[in-house]
């Protein structure tokens, strides 16, 4: 094992270990040596099985077969949550034949970023992984359950899910997945013609064509962004079947490792004789090992709170300096856009998770010491999943990339480091994603531009007021002030600025998009403007100086001078109102800092 992967996990075990031993304390009050329906009153019984068929009824009221819920995100407008329309069927078909039953125990909101972006909506983003949480409880607190399959993909709901599962910790659980749709137009193509937009080039006709061309079909988007990164991440923690993150919809294959999946679920139950809850399976070494497999991919910068969060709902405290002296432990082994140009179906077509988890495992950057819903250790996760004859099998996967330029040999990585970097300095503490910038843009020294609004930037990008060297800082973005949302509108100028020869840089408290990375955005500032930052003293012409290599992040004006500024006063609570936005300010006003997993749900001693 890597001694430098080795330390953090250890001090991760010591700093966890309190919260841990009552975490666990807790699964052992709430697991059951029966079914857990036995706990039931006869009328509660009868409830939880009134709607179902004679068939269930029966095995129901035996008390000796597994009752498993299936919890899903489907909705029809998400492509990539689309074809789980047929999913339940075939889950409920497929654990009938093992004896037991399936029941649809709820499904959770789950919008789309890709839709919301630089709209009101967009601000309930991030809050909706805590409602999904919730709502999953909802979902599984009748105690009719032995197992649950969880049905998600996109941005916050595999981690609100997975918060669910964790604080649902005594029940086994297998995460299901739906696949990428084929790869539409070339990611590089993509990027021009926005860029050609934002310059003025083409006009929305050609952007909405580009764009249609781009996400075209059912399944996944292709890049390497915040959805496909929590496939992957989830998968290397073993509460995937081995190979099945990026599988595409609608293919024979496709189903057969649904249908597996639900069998596998059955195999983890009290009634089984197996019994693997969740909350054991996953402990401080998975949550280790997601972090790896995060940064050793160039992965989406919002699983830096996502897995913070849903670590602390299974009693595991980690924090952003784990990722930082995991990102340099960590080389870069691919090269997936925005970090390249190629996507997830070329990835998978380079020798994929299978490659993946033996270019990691032979540097010994991962615990194989684990457990994962197929039993102990990683190496099933090395082979990849085929139809012979009709029949899922596994096979051993590739010990070669495919190609080179997208999964790297062990010998000759992209990048030495993980492209992950924890900023500090008087300002606070930021995330900053260096694995997608070019040689010589980590670090940017330039006077500041106040905005407190995406679009006040886009304005003045179109007024060419912003052809020279600058850092972006955009405040008043953070959780208890707007609900922290997606900065994705501030992409495409400032990358053609950058284009230009400019030096520019974002500093913000709210989020970039998971496909972002070109220009160097130190994000997640943490204390944000609303709860104290110093960012909210920043005036336009004071020097920021944003350090990719020192890991520092400093407003280069004395403290005399910031001492004797007022704090600006958050102008926004307009942006409170509208596209139900007036319904989450309970929320936003309860919600942690970014480094805290930016949580509504849990105390900060949790």
């Amino acid at each position: 094992m890597d001694p430098k992967i080795a330390a953090v996990t250890d001090r991760i075990i010591e700093r966890s270990r309190a919260s841990r031993k009552k975490y666990l304390e807790k699964i052992d009050r709430e697991s059951s040596k029966k079914v857990h329906r036995g706990a039931l009153s006869c009328g509660n019984l009868a409830h939880g099985f009134a709607a179902c068929g004679k068939q269930e009824k029966d095995i129901l009221k035996q008390l000796n077969h597994s009752d498993i819920a299936i919890v899903s995100a489907y909705n029809d407008m998400l492509s990539a949550h689309q074809p789980y329309e047929t999913y339940p069927a075939i889950i409920k078909k497929t654990i009938r034949e093992t004896g037991g039953v399936a029941q649809f125990a709820g499904g959770v909101p789950a919008m789309c970023d890709g839709v919301t972006q630089g709209q009101p909506g967009m601000d309930l983003s991030l809050m909706s992984r805590d409602v999904i949480a919730m709502s999953s409880a909802v979902a599984l607190s009748h105690n009719m359950f032995d197992g649950t399959l969880m049905l998600g993909i996109c941005d916050k709901i595999v981690p609100g899910l997975l918060i669910a599962a964790m604080t649902f910790g005594h029940l086994p659980t297998v995460f299901v997945p739906a696949g990428p749709m084929p790869s539409g137009i070339p990611n590089k193509e993509k990027a021009r013609v926005r860029q050609q937009f934002a310059k003025g080039e083409v006009g929305k006709d050609e952007l909405l064509e580009a764009e249609s061309n781009s996400y075209h079909a059912p399944g996944t988007c292709t890049f390497y962004g915040t959805a496909n990164s929590n496939q992957l991440v989830v998968e290397v923690m073993g509460l995937h079947l081995p190979g099945a993150s990026f599988i595409p919809p609608n293919t024979p294959l496709r189903e057969e490792l649904t249908k597996a999946a639900a069998r596998q679920v059955t195999r983890l139950t009290q009634q089984s004789g197996n019994y693997q809850p969740i909350g054991k399976m996953i402990d401080e070494k998975s949550w280790v090992n997601a972090i790896v497999a995060l940064l050793a991919t160039g992965g989406s910068t919002n699983l830096t709170m996502h897995l913070i969060a849903a670590a602390r709902a299974g009693g595991v405290i980690i924090n952003w300096d784990d990722f930082s002296d995991i990102s340099d432990a960590v080389p870069l082994m691919t090269r997936i856009y925005p970090n390249g140009f190629a996507d997830i179906n070329q990835f998978q077509d380079a020798g994929g998770m299978a490659l993946l988890f033996r270019r990691l495992i032979d540097q010994g950057l991962l615990h194989t010491d684990v457990q994962t819903i197929c039993g102990e250790g990683l190496d099933k996760y090395t082979q990849r999943p085929v139809l012979e004859d009709g029949e899922l099998k596994w096979i051993d996967g590739p010990t070669e990339s495919g190609d080179l330029e997208v999964i790297a040999n062990n010998d000759k990585p992209f990048k030495a480091d993980g492209g992950l970097k924890v900023l500090e300095g008087n300002l606070g503490r930021a995330v900053l994603k260096t694995s997608a910038l070019r040689p010589g843009f980590e670090v940017i020294k330039a006077p500041a531009i106040v905005f407190e609004d995406q679009n006040e930037l886009e304005q003045a990008f179109k007024n060419g007021e912003l052809e020279k060297d600058f850092v972006a800082v955009v405040r008043f973005q953070g959780p208890k002030s707007r609900g922290m949302p997606e900065l994705h509108k501030l992409t495409p100028p400032l990358g053609v600025l950058q284009d230009k020869g400019f030096k520019v840089a974002l500093v913000t408290d709210g989020r970039m998009s998971g496909a972002s990375g070109k220009v160097p955005a130190a994000i997640h500032l943490v204390p944000e403007a609303l709860d104290g930052g110093l960012i909210a003293k920043v005036k336009d012409g004071d020097m920021i100086q944003v350090d990719g290599y020192s890991g520092r992040i400093n407003v280069l004006v004395s403290e005399e001078e910031l001492a004797s500024r007022e704090t600006a006063q958050f102008s926004g609570q307009m942006q409170h109102q509208g596209m139900g936005r007036e319904l989450f300010g309970f929320m936003r006003g309860s919600l942690s800092g970014a480094e805290l997993g930016a949580c509504s749900l849990f105390k900060e001693d949790h």
